[in-house]
């Protein structure tokens, strides 16, 4: 069966809005149909090569939808069932696995290399972005890739559950383990930065400031939660420190994945701070410090692989959080696309503009 996608055919190309075949589900397979996809910047990342990606490719990994069918030895879903994609699926038998840290998986992303399916054009063998290639109107997944969808979730906006706000929730909750009370800054308010305020906000911090580029995204960032705006520049640590006593705040989460970006989070935090650093950068940005000054600060700098989260533990804490209204998922969108939305979604963000893109179908 043909459906439309959006294909990335080599490392730097454009997305091509084209026809693709994909096959019934195989044993212990899925197949889905979209009802929305969120525009992550790491399909952005994905698309220029920062990160590896077998190509040609379907990207999108931030998805919801229906089960439509489902293949041999398929238990916990059936046809009919809403399911929020999980692009990072852990296998439960790696050393990461074994130590409870699922996040960090080793074989989270061996299906992304898999032939999924067929471009119509040309017979073209296609390869499954992140797992799930959810940039189309229909995908087939490994079970192991969805997840019932939390009820009383609008399921369009429950696709961003998928990255996003386990990403920006997990960098809060689990990585940085804000605390009531304490003062965070977050760096980059697109779509993971805005589910990061929130997420502090949930937490119980007393100051929030968001950071960010664009000086149109302070009405978004106060809305999701910010006391405070700056937009960045050469002097914001010096700033972050002036809102927050003097002494800097106790937690920077870092959203961007650049070099500048991080050492600045690191530095506007006190002495014992905590920066969590979810941004992903390429192998050029290089961040430096010296021995002294780690010393002296006392500072700690760690990263974070999609929230520190386990999906299976935390979409039902963050389905309550939104059924109760302290966790608003339409607030983080700022523009609802087509398919061919996705190439001028990436440009926005590059130029850092907006929230979340979401492609409605």
């Amino acid at each position: 069966m043909a459906v439309r996608a959006a294909v990335l055919p080599a490392i730097g190309a454009p997305l091509e809005i084209t026809g693709i075949d994909l096959p019934e589900p195989g044993p212990g397979q899925v197949r889905v149909r979209l009802a929305a996809a969120g525009v992550c910047h790491s399909d952005l990342s994905l698309s220029n090569g920062t990160m590896r990606v077998p190509v040609p490719a379907v990207l999108g990994h931030e998805g919801a939808g229906t089960v439509v069918a489902v293949g041999e030895g398929v238990t916990h879903v059936s046809p009919g069932t809403d399911v929020v994609l999980n692009w990072a699926p852990a296998c439960g038998s790696c050393h990461a696995c074994k130590l409870g840290e699922v996040w960090l998986c080793a074989n989270a992303l061996n299906g992304a290399a898999d032939v999924y399916a067929h471009r119509s054009s040309d017979g073209a063998e296609l390869h499954p972005g992140l797992n799930v290639a959810a940039f189309a109107e229909e995908t087939v997944v490994s079970a192991s890739c969805v997840l019932p969808a939390p009820s009383g979730v609008p399921l369009a906006d429950a696709a961003l559950l998928g990255c996003a706000v386990l990403t920006g929730y997990g960098a809060v909750h689990h990585s940085a383990q804000v605390r009531p009370g304490e003062t965070v800054a977050v760096f980059g308010a697109g779509g993971v930065g805005l589910a990061a305020l929130q997420s502090a906000r949930i937490a119980g911090a007393s100051t929030i400031v968001a950071v960010d580029v664009s000086p149109e995204k302070e009405e978004l960032a106060r809305r999701a939660g910010a006391t405070d705006f700056l937009v960045a520049t050469e002097n914001t640590a010096r700033e972050i420190r002036a809102l927050s006593g003097k002494q800097g705040v106790d937690v920077a989460i870092e959203c961007v994945g650049r070099a500048v970006t991080i050492r600045t989070a690191w530095e506007s935090t006190r002495r014992g701070g905590r920066t969590t650093v979810v941004g992903i950068g390429g192998k050029d940005q290089q961040v430096t410090f010296n021995a002294l000054e780690i010393f002296h600060w006392g500072r700690a700098l760690s990263g974070c692989v999609y929230g520190n989260s386990d999906p299976a533990r935390d979409l039902p804490v963050l389905a309550d959080h939104v059924r109760a209204g302290r966790l608003d998922l339409g607030a983080m969108v700022t523009e609802r696309i087509a398919l061919d939305g996705i190439p001028a979604a990436f440009e926005n963000m590059l130029a850092g503009k907006g929230g979340r893109a979401l492609v409605v179908f």
